[in-house]
């Protein structure tokens, strides 16, 4: 199969032939129609982040089931399906108490003796994120996909793997936004925009889109956002307090910066939780002044929207069918896997939703 594989942090990725194993007893193979390049693709290619080489990224995925392990209950061929990279084992602590995303058990991947899923036993690929979507083929455990609709078209779908999934999570779950409270979404990217999305949903009476080029106010709106504050101005959180008379219930920081999380906080009102979903990167430490605690105001983070993807992805096709989730919006452009390094590139600009890698 065609894969792009880094081999070297900050160094483009190669488009390579790649082995792919047969499925163990509880894998899926999965025919790939589209991934999402994400910007936490981009933290590990630049090295913000670490993980094995050589490896091939691309965590966002959607595609249709080519075959399946001897002891795979959960999917059948034919399937169309979306993946996530939060696999879960389903028995320990985190999964029985319902924070799948939380599961970090080693029994979704094969033991260390087991051939590899990718590469051979001279060459083997270490496969990222439990994925590895930027390849025409995917080799994943059962737990990482969620068989969906067929009328769901695939390339829409994929993006809700990972952004739309991340965004929604973190206001549904994470936050718990109720009808009537006030959001501040620091961050207009993939995630920002479905977490914009799900407070419209979730029925929040303003939120506040904020972020640093203002021609996305505009499709901010289109996603539910009722003010755009231009977070370059040194007075932004001032601006949302001002707004809100006193702050927002709820802030959320879909960046990843030390910074961004302390604009969040500092947006708050009394009793107000900000919301870090962005991955900050190793080595920045977040600094808030210790007297605003007395305020009751909490910061905290949100793994994967703290999903539960196996309920949630279903859910989440079925409001996009029925008219209440934007997706269509969220693709800037539909590229081939040749393209991958360029929509990295355009990623740094900031001024793009999401590119969208489709396999013929």
């Amino acid at each position: 199969m065609k894969a792009a594989v880094l081999r070297q942090v900050g160094a483009p990725l190669v488009i390579e032939d790649v082995a792919i194993a047969d499925p163990a007893p509880h894998e899926v193979r999965i025919r790939t129609v589209a991934t999402g390049v994400c910007h936490s693709d981009l933290h590990f290619l630049e090295g913000s982040y670490p993980t094995a080489l050589p490896t091939i990224l691309g965590h966002e995925s959607a595609g249709v089931v080519e075959a399946v392990g001897s002891e795979v209950r959960t999917v059948k061929v034919g399937d169309h399906v979306v993946t996530c990279l939060s696999a879960f084992c389903g028995h320990c602590e985190h999964c029985v108490t319902g924070h799948l995303s939380r599961c970090h058990a080693p029994d979704v991947q094969r033991g260390a003796e087991d051939p590899p899923r990718l590469g051979t036993g001279d060459m083997p690929m270490a496969q990222f994120l439990n994925l590895s979507g930027f390849a025409e083929t995917m080799l994943v455990h059962e737990h990482a996909c969620v068989a969906i609709r067929p009328d769901m078209p695939l390339d829409r779908a994929a993006l809700i793997g990972c952004a739309v999934l991340t965004g929604y999570g973190a206001i549904v779950h994470t936050a718990q936004v109720r009808p009537g409270e006030t959001v501040a979404v620091i961050g207009c990217g993939g995630v920002g925009f479905a977490a914009i999305n799900a407070a419209a949903i979730a029925g929040a009476a303003r939120i506040i889109a904020v972020d640093r080029v203002a021609a996305k106010e505009a499709l901010a709106r289109t996603f539910g956002a009722t003010d755009f504050v231009d977070a370059s101005s040194d007075d932004a959180a001032k601006q949302v307090v001002a707004m809100t008379r006193g702050g927002v219930h709820h802030a959320f920081e879909a960046i990843g910066l030390a910074s961004t999380a302390e604009l969040a906080f500092a947006m708050l009102r009394r009793g107000g939780a900000a919301t870090v979903i962005g991955m900050i990167p190793i080595g920045q430490k977040v600094s808030i002044a210790g007297y605003q605690l007395l305020a009751e105001k909490t910061l905290r983070g949100s793994l994967m929207g703290s999903n539960r993807f196996p309920v949630d992805v279903p859910r989440i096709v079925d409001l996009y069918l029925a008219g209440k989730l934007k997706l269509d919006e969220l693709i800037s452009r539909r590229i081939g896997l040749g393209d991958v390094n360029e929509a990295f590139t355009e990623m740094k600009s900031g001024t793009i939703a999401r590119s969208v890698i489709t396999f013929a």
